[in-house]
């Protein structure tokens, strides 16, 4: 070898180091980098102490303690042979606090829990479950009473505002996702291990992103009221293409109640889904994940939302299940609001019952999967169609 050919050798050997050692950084140093603050949820110790302030870990080879398999060709798995591992290289159960908010502007200072939803994805059976929780629902918030002359009680959406940095009312580094965490947890039971939240500005901006997003309707939704009868407040049955404003508009349409509310938010959410693991958008993936940053609330990595890209390529349309809790548990009440000064809207409902739903949720036997036509279960849950 000629002394020219061992410089070059050398030179050759020095770049591929350099490269190697920028995408181990690339992989440790920003792939796997939470692009937010991690929840701080309560535990408490088996002697019965006081709950402590920890940390979660980064959800990388746990088993959760109760791990049941439970789409229609599967049947429960134990925890002693679940798999340290789902598809994607990604923990079998993973659980995440989805949130839209009513905050219009970029910051997530200020602004309502418009939308609260409990994502459970199972990478071993490839399903997703989503949950909604009725946002006027009266619960105990955490950290608040400090600031509210004793008050611990207020609406499930306000734990979101009162966590953020507008109010402040918490020291937990998550701010409005990780109050409304710890206030579900504290509640219901929830088992949440990532958040994550988004404004209307970035909804409007992520769906004109993908180009849009195709919705069917059963039957119309119209939103009109005496007070404001512009016709963009109505939407025939039939398949509409909405951009981020329609979608946004429809999504937040309430005239017929909360729970016809949640359908078509579910429907939004689906034809989104649908959009985001279309070939044309896939390929896109990483350049949205990154023109994204910064304008959502989340604790996971650019990794793990990889993971979720994943695992939308991998699922049967009828393993994405939207659920809510029975409508009939549900009556409409009154409370007074002591920070109002005045009584306000609220649902009235067995938390005890709840927390039964949230128990089987948690292990994955409810919802039970079966469609029908109409793309609901037996028990009338809709899913993707």
């Amino acid at each position: 070898m000629t002394a020219f050919q061992k410089v070059v050798l050398a030179f050759l050997l020095v770049i591929a180091v350099a490269l190697f050692g920028l995408v181990l950084w690339l992989y440790s140093g920003v792939w796997q980098r939470p692009l937010g603050p991690s929840l701080q949820l309560a535990t408490v110790t088996p002697m019965g102490m006081p709950p402590t302030w920890t940390p979660d870990p980064v959800l990388t080879n746990v088993v959760p303690s109760a791990l049941v398999a439970d789409t229609a060709s599967a049947t429960a798995t134990s925890p002693a042979t679940a798999p340290a591992v789902g598809l994607c290289a990604a923990p079998p159960v993973m659980n995440i606090l989805a949130i839209g908010t009513d905050a219009r502007g970029d910051n997530y200072n200020y602004g309502l829990a418009d939308v609260i939803r409990l994502v459970r994805l199972d990478f071993v059976n490839p399903k997703v479950t989503v949950l909604e929780f009725p946002r006027d629902l009266w619960v105990e918030i955490p950290d608040i009473a400090d600031n509210l002359d004793g008050q611990d009680h207020e609406k499930l959406n306000q734990s979101y505002l009162y966590g953020n940095r507008g109010f402040g009312y918490t020291d937990d580094s998550a701010q409005g996702p990780g109050l409304l965490a710890r206030t579900l947890q504290l509640n219901f039971g929830t088992n949440i291990d990532h958040y994550a939240a988004v404004n209307m500005k970035t909804f409007v901006k992520l769906v004109n992103a993908v180009g849009g997003i195709d919705v069917n309707l059963p039957k119309a939704v119209d939103g009109r009221t005496a007070d404001d009868t512009n016709t963009r407040l109505l939407f025939q049955s039939g398949t509409h293409h909405l951009d981020g404003t329609r979608a946004l508009t429809l999504a937040r349409i309430r005239i017929s109640g909360t729970f016809a509310r949640a359908d078509n938010q579910n429907r939004v959410l689906c034809a989104l889904r649908d959009k985001l693991i279309s070939p044309e958008v896939l390929t896109k993936l990483p350049q949205l994940i990154q023109s994204f940053q910064g304008a959502i609330q989340t604790d996971m990595s650019p990794a793990q939302l990889g993971q979720l890209a994943c695992l939308g390529t991998q699922i049967q349309p009828g393993n994405i299940v939207f659920a809510s809790f029975p409508e009939e548990l549900f009556s409409q009440s009154r409370q007074f609001d002591p920070v109002f000064g005045k009584t306000v809207f609220v649902w009235d409902v067995d938390f005890d019952i709840l927390r039964d739903y949230i128990t089987q949720f948690n292990e994955g036997t409810w919802p039970p999967i079966g469609g029908t036509p109409e793309n609901t279960d037996e028990k009338g849950i809709p899913f993707c169609p």
